[in-house]
């Protein structure tokens, strides 16, 4: 397999192909990642969402903007407010803003609502005052699926995006992932198969800064969450395993498969013990 890799939105990306992409589809690739980040980063000054920060008003998004807004809501119902794409605010009062400060505030603060205050309805923002929107939920493996769109469109009907843990795959050849052990990175926890869609992983011990610190927060406390430590979701597409994975850290998994029912899901909890569908727990090693 040939191998295309690259940094976009702050992390590492790689993208396998049986053939080499060729300089036009990898700058597309690079291109796509710069437009990505320029609409939805909290961590660049020029970026729309900074913008937002500064301003009220109203706000026109791309395309792409329809799909994810749909999808937070959901989220958003699902999780009683435990997912909410307001909850840039909590995370920048905890010192994980665009500065990367690294030192809080204040206590831990509620998101604020989703509400006529707030409003995100398909392509377009909408505030009454300005605020901060995070997308990081789900906004990776949206990025993930984007590029998968423009392999496909290029011809590329087989291929692998692995965005540093956010995975899409295309093929008649499955492949098995290892789950990495939430506390010893070098080591696995069990392996799963995919093929034909998405695995997505989230865990606490990927951004720290402090003491019980990490970006994976319940929005209805501003609080990180402590009793799960890490979490799988394989889906038919990456934006949907990556908000599932986030997810999985604020709401049983259980429940939201009846929202979601075509998912697989895995929790890992503090005190050891894991939960998930039975994709995830057969493959766990004992």
């Amino acid at each position: 397999m040939e191998s295309f890799k690259f940094e976009a939105i702050g992390t590492l990306f790689e993208v396998r192909t049986p053939y080499p992409l060729g300089d036009g589809l990898e700058w597309a690739l690079l291109n796509e990642a710069e437009r990505f980040d320029w609409v939805w980063s909290r961590f660049r000054p020029d970026s729309l969402v900074a913008q937002m920060r500064a301003n009220g008003g109203r706000w026109d998004l791309p395309a792409e903007s329809s799909r994810l807004s749909a999808f937070y809501s959901r989220l958003y119902r699902v999780t009683d407010g435990g997912i909410n794409p307001w909850v840039g605010s909590s995370l920048e009062r905890l010192g994980y803003g665009p500065g990367y400060e690294l030192v809080p505030v204040g206590a831990p603060e509620p998101a604020p609502a989703w509400d006529a205050q707030h409003l995100w309805q398909g392509a377009a923002v909408v505030l009454a005052h300005p605020a901060v929107l995070d997308v990081g939920a789900a906004g990776k493996g949206l990025l993930v699926d984007l590029f998968g769109a423009i392999l496909e469109e290029a011809g590329h009907g087989e291929y692998l995006i692995d965005g540093s843990g956010d995975i899409r795959h295309a093929g008649s050849e499955p492949i098995r992932a290892a789950l990495e052990h939430p506390y010893q990175p070098d080591e696995a926890i069990g392996v799963v198969e995919l093929q034909n869609g998405a695995l997505c992983a989230s865990a606490g011990n990927r951004r720290t800064w402090g003491d019980g610190l990490h970006h994976l927060l319940d929005a209805r406390t501003g609080a990180p969450v402590d009793t799960v430590v890490a979490t799988w979701a394989m889906a038919e597409d990456a934006m949907t395993a990556d908000g599932i994975a986030t997810a999985l850290f604020v709401r049983p998994g259980a429940d939201l498969v009846d929202e979601f029912p075509a998912i697989e899901w895995l929790q890992v909890f503090s005190d050891g013990h894991a939960e998930g569908s039975p994709a995830f727990i057969e493959g766990l090693f004992t």
